[in-house]
């Protein structure tokens, strides 16, 4: 039966219909070589131009989730993907259901690869690796990767909840010293570099360049005293939202449920020359060397999540890539932050302006008691996880990649709604 005439087709709008792909089309698949640049994922000419769903306004039945994460992802990107769930392009299976060593699903993550490395601009000394475990599992693979003993010192600037985390989990396999900490000001701003006591003989200086509970980003960033040691940085919250400087750092990772894709798929840049100098005691799972030598294969990947990661990779884009993203990033942020700053102190954001996240709003009431009202009052508008951390209370509106304007804009006209009844 073709697929056009299928049950599952016939519950698809019509709209939708024409993104699927014809089972009885099959051809010889291309054969890549591993970093191809450009890769076209697909296996015919027809294919390589397969039409994506148009980008339409935000749809009435989807609600604005401002979520930490798993946050809220792209509507083209989700139509695109809904269309190919059936069937992966003529492949005759679902991409859930595809081998991770075939040549389907290799063309995938090479396809991703190679445009992740155009949004970010890439060097080809940098390997790409799409991991599991979260960021969170990172913060042990550090250590264990660039220290060559549990002896070896290395330095973090603690400027929230997560580099904190990454702080103490390194006390496990290496000798981590907290050259600042926010916390006594509750994690509202960043040092200056120039006051930083670094250890000359420090492997690596750790930082989380945003960090997502409290709402405090990096717009420039320090550089390791010791020449000999790499910057490090945990951009789970900020990756893929501006554009970036890879050659300044040693390694970057990020967990991807926030700007890039679904939970579950974790991004490794890594220089290759600090590949290959793990610890004996490292788990196999968590030692680079093994990953980059089977080009992120070497056990079975979050394959559904990378895939989506790759549909997100080349919407980005189709945006213009990140100086365009990063515009658009602003603008919102922009327009949240001066409601609150012209609130006349009804609403209060306890970041240093300098240091201001575009991608998460902490706030917090002048009248606590009327939170839990503004939360339950905004979900009746279709406004969602407005909740602030349980840590930190308060508020906090995540405004990453996906996030459309016109959902920051009905945010702020509630705002100044609600303000009118309470004030």
């Amino acid at each position: 039966m073709s697929i056009s005439t299928s049950p599952q087709a016939q519950l698809l709008p019509q709209s939708q219909k024409r993104f699927l792909p014809n089972p009885r089309t099959h051809t010889a698949h291309l054969s890549l070589p591993f970093r191809p640049i450009p890769i076209k994922c697909a296996s015919t000419p027809a294919q390589l131009h397969t039409p994506q769903a148009p980008t339409q306004a935000h749809s009435q039945e989807r609600l604005f989730n401002f979520a930490a994460g798993p946050a809220t992802l792209p509507e083209s990107v989700l139509r695109r993907a809904q269309s190919e769930l059936f069937i992966w392009r003529g492949s005759g299976m679902s991409v859930m259901e595809m081998s991770h060593r075939g040549k389907d699903f290799k063309s995938i993550i090479e396809k991703a690869e190679s445009d992740l490395r155009s949004l970010l601009q890439i060097p080809p000394e940098y390997s790409v690796l799409f991991l599991q475990g979260g960021a969170t599992t990172q913060f042990a693979a550090l250590p264990l990767n660039l220290c060559r003993s549990p002896h070896d010192p290395v330095d973090y600037i603690v400027t929230g909840s997560w580099s904190d985390k990454a702080f103490k989990e390194a006390q496990k396999y290496s000798k981590p010293n907290p050259i600042w900490s926010g916390k006594a000001q509750n994690y509202t701003n960043i040092p200056s570099f120039a006051d930083l006591q670094q250890n000359p003989d420090a492997r690596y200086l750790h930082i989380c360049a945003n960090e997502t509970i409290h709402g405090v980003e990096y717009k420039t960033y320090p550089t390791p005293l010791n020449p000999n040691a790499v910057l490090v940085a945990d951009m789970s919250s900020n990756f893929c939202s501006k554009p970036v400087d890879v050659s300044k750092f040693g390694v970057i990772y990020a967990g991807a449920q926030k700007n890039v894709g679904p939970s579950g798929v974790t991004i490794v840049i890594i220089r290759n020359d600090l590949i290959a100098q793990a610890q004996d005691v490292t788990p196999v799972m968590l030692e680079y060397r093994i990953h980059a030598e089977n080009h992120s294969l070497y056990n079975t990947p979050p394959c559904y999540g990378i895939y989506m990661c790759g549909l997100v990779f080349e919407d980005l884009l189709e945006q213009g890539g990140l100086v365009e993203v990063e515009k658009k990033n602003q603008k919102k942020a922009e327009i949240l932050y001066s409601a609150i700053d012209g609130s006349n102190g009804f609403y209060r954001c306890p970041v240093e302006k300098s240091v201001r996240s575009l991608m998460n709003v902490p706030f917090t009431l002048e009248k606590s008691e009327l939170e839990g009202e503004f939360i339950k009052e905004a979900a009746k508008e279709n406004m969602v996880q407005l909740k602030g951390h349980r840590s930190v209370g308060g508020m906090r509106a995540s405004i990453y990649n996906a996030m459309p304007l016109a959902g920051v804009q009905k945010l702020v006209s509630f705002m100044k709604d609600f303000q009118a009844k309470h004030a």
